[in-house]
């Protein structure tokens, strides 16, 4: 398959790669295409690159004291098997090869059972919180990436069922005028364009939205717009900028 010669499937393959909603016998494939073909190898980490940077723009915020507690405990827990790797690797002494022997064995027993317990209780604090960051995770039901005329990608939408919200983050270097707004179009099949939402300046935003208003929506667009947008009902009334189809996941 000649990838590399669509650039719009590229983009597209390569930002589904990165979003993790590539998923089975066609991740596989996409990746052993990546390895043969530079471009398309090249493709891939650039996405990467784009994604992993989501991460700097999330607000700062501070650490659960249950985190300090386990890194506490963990931080013990070497501390002792450190100490309880010298006292092994130590040369017995007169006071042990004449009665302190089993008075040094009890003391590592009850070592490793106080490093056993730490395990223990630092497991089931890692359990309770992976349990709280899956429930709260963001889900992606559909993910688009919008993209001008000469196929250059400027902007990645998920839709979060979960949170009932569109994610946007720009992944190109489009400037808006300080007199114009960029506006949010779906594309439904037989009607109308829709308005679902006004972005600001922000290079990662998010907007509400419910699943019946991106269900059954073939295409996104974006339109350049008065400062503030226009309403709904007026349709577009600027030049169209980027668009691009609205795919569901599968997997």
């Amino acid at each position: 398959m000649n990838i590399a010669g669509n650039a719009q499937l590229l983009e597209l393959l390569a930002a589904s790669h990165a979003l993790g909603t590539l998923r089975g016998a066609a991740r596989r494939r996409f990746e052993a295409i990546a390895r043969e073909q530079a471009s398309v190898r090249a493709a891939a980490l650039v996405w990467q690159g784009r994604l992993a940077s989501m991460a700097e723009l999330q607000p700062a915020e501070l650490p659960d004291a249950a985190v300090w507690t386990r890194i506490r405990n963990l931080i013990e827990a070497e501390q002792q098997d450190a100490a309880l790797a010298r006292q092994r690797a130590a040369p017995p002494s007169a006071a042990g090869a004449t009665g302190g022997g089993w008075l040094r064995s009890l003391a590592l027993w009850r070592s490793a059972a106080a490093i056993g317990a730490v395990a223990t209780l630092a497991a089931v604090v890692v359990g309770v919180n992976l349990k709280d960051q899956l429930q709260n995770a963001p889900a992606v039901r559909y993910v688009a990436v919008l993209s001008d005329d000469a196929s250059k990608a400027s902007l990645l939408v998920t839709f979060d069922p979960k949170h009932n919200q569109l994610v946007l983050q720009r992944v190109g270097d489009y400037r808006v005028g300080e007199d114009k707004s960029l506006q949010l179009w779906a594309l439904p099949p037989g009607s109308a364009p829709r308005s679902l939402g006004v972005l600001s300046d922000a290079q990662a935003l998010k907007l509400a939205a419910s699943e019946a208003q991106v269900r059954s929506v073939p295409a996104l667009a974006v339109s350049l717009e008065p400062r503030g947008g226009v309403p709904s009902e007026r349709g577009p009334t600027g030049p169209v900028l980027f668009k691009g189809p609205l795919i569901e996941k599968t997997l």
